[in-house]
């Protein structure tokens, strides 16, 4: 495959090695791109010459940065709901067949890992994470939700922490994403190439990840603890916010927390903290057939198009939210979100 091919998919070794290669795109994950990871991982899945799978961004600067977010947008635009929401459904069955690969699925990440990007990588067996690595999940910033199995995963971290970073969309570091479980091992930015050649020469997975390991840096998010618990344990972003503005302003925190959030639809965060609530009672299928209701519905909307409107077309960072407040959003609106559709997301035995 050329170089110049947004994606390189092929066996080497005792490995399938896929590189995500757009780095000047930041990686972002396009349709072609996604469907051809589900072709390939079901070849794999029953190809004994291949032992494990690995994953990979191109360039230093990202894995994934997300899916090709201008182009649903556009489509969605031109009324062309219905091809941006093939998009989202192969890109979902995707995810669900990483989740339930058979074999070991290592995601190699050294550098921005959000949106798309955690899908092809958090539902795998490892996530391995360079010094580069920064995690995030930053919808509800452009009028959406986190999707990609984050109705599943996020519910799940401790502490409420999923909640916290679904509606803040707040970035974290490698730390932080292993004190989480959202990465599985850190490994030096300057040893990952050797941990690569091992790995696709057909090394022990465990014991080869054990070899190359490095401790565990910091966990700055722990020493809030207690207040993202208390903040975003509530059914209720009201509740999180006023839990915040009590803490004071003398909580560096807290007053950050809030501003992050008052730059955030104030529908996406109320849609995300409901994902959130549902999810944990989810199984991966149930989840993922979820967000396929959810984005069906926004797209039909026009908080989505506002939001990639000032923050990726004109990038004047000023989304002109409607409603404009958390106190102004209908429940009942949020929760038509949910409602059934016509072409549900429904998912065989087998991945």
């Amino acid at each position: 495959m050329s170089e110049e091919a947004e994606i390189l998919i092929g066996r080497e070794g005792a490995a399938g090695l896929i590189v995500l290669n757009r780095p000047k795109a930041l990686n972002a994950l396009t349709h072609p791109m996604v469907k051809a990871i589900d072709a390939a991982l079901v070849e794999w899945a029953a190809d004994d010459r291949i032992t494990r799978v690995l994953i990979k961004g191109a360039g230093e600067r990202a894995f994934c940065a997300g899916g090709d977010i201008r182009v649903v947008h556009d489509l969605g635009r031109a009324g062309r709901q219905d091809e941006a929401l093939a998009f989202w459904r192969d890109e979902y069955v995707m995810n669900r067949r990483i989740k339930r690969f058979p074999k070991p699925y290592i995601a190699l990440i050294d550098g921005i890992v959000m949106g798309g990007g955690v899908g092809v990588s958090l539902h795998g067996s490892h996530r391995v994470a360079g010094e580069r690595y920064s995690f995030a999940m930053p919808e509800v910033g452009i009028g959406f939700f986190p999707d990609v199995g984050a109705t599943y995963a996020l519910p799940r971290l401790p502490f409420h922490a999923g909640s916290y970073l679904a509606i803040t969309g707040q970035r974290i570091g490698r730390g932080d994403a292993l004190a989480l479980g959202l990465a599985t091992h850190a490994v030096a930015s300057g040893d990952m190439a050797a941990l690569e050649a091992e790995l696709l020469a057909g090394a022990p997975v465990e014991a080869t990840l054990a070899r190359h390991g490095v401790a565990p840096d910091p966990a700055p998010l722990l020493a809030h603890r207690e207040l993202i618990e208390r903040a975003f344990g509530h059914d209720s972003v009201t509740e999180a916010m006023s839990v915040l503005a009590a803490a004071g302003a003398d909580n560096a925190f807290a007053a950050a927390t809030l501003k992050q959030m008052a730059a955030k639809s104030p529908t996406s965060m109320l849609l995300a903290l409901e994902q959130m609530r549902r999810g944990a009672s989810l199984d991966f299928e149930a989840a993922m057939s979820l967000e396929m209701r959810i984005v069906s519905h926004v797209v039909h909307g026009e908080e989505f198009y506002e939001g990639v409107r000032a923050l990726i077309i004109d990038k004047d960072q000023t989304p002109r939210w409607q409603p404009a407040s958390v106190e102004a959003v209908d429940p009942a609106a949020i929760q038509r979100y949910f409602a059934l559709i016509d072409n549900e997301l429904v998912f065989t035995a087998r991945a």
